[in-house]
């Protein structure tokens, strides 16, 4: 089992910045299991869409809609940061960290709770 919190979230100014961090805990060898971590936003009456993600290995993915503003970052095995940078009003969701463990073949997501992000015009 993995725990997740986020913190960071808040009010901004249409370019601006803010930056998030997920911290997870829970047992050792769960969190040695972990894979992949990222961040995922559902704004009001949308789906839950992924914004970047980032591998054990370093691979990283972003959605294009944040490409160039947006900076994905695991600064350790429990730690995944997202700077976000030249917020735009369109960037206002809940953010939610995700993590992926994998224990032999089987895989487990787990969710925090989500930090709310607000970016006025």
């Amino acid at each position: 089992q993995v725990q997740l919190v986020e913190s960071g979230g808040g009010l901004v100014q249409a370019g601006g910045s803010l930056r998030l961090s997920c911290a997870a805990s829970g047992r050792i060898f769960s969190i040695n299991s972990i894979n992949n971590m990222g961040w995922y936003r559902q704004a009001p009456g949308k789906q839950r869409d992924l914004v970047a993600t980032i591998t054990s290995d370093g691979i990283i993915e972003y959605a294009d809609s944040v490409k160039g503003r947006f900076t994905i970052s695991r600064d350790n095995v429990k730690m995944v940061s997202l700077q976000m940078n030249s917020l735009k009003p369109e960037d206002t969701a809940v953010y939610y960290c995700k993590a992926r463990t994998r224990i032999f073949a089987a895989e487990s997501d787990y969710w925090g709770q989500g930090t709310q992000v607000i970016v006025s015009s």
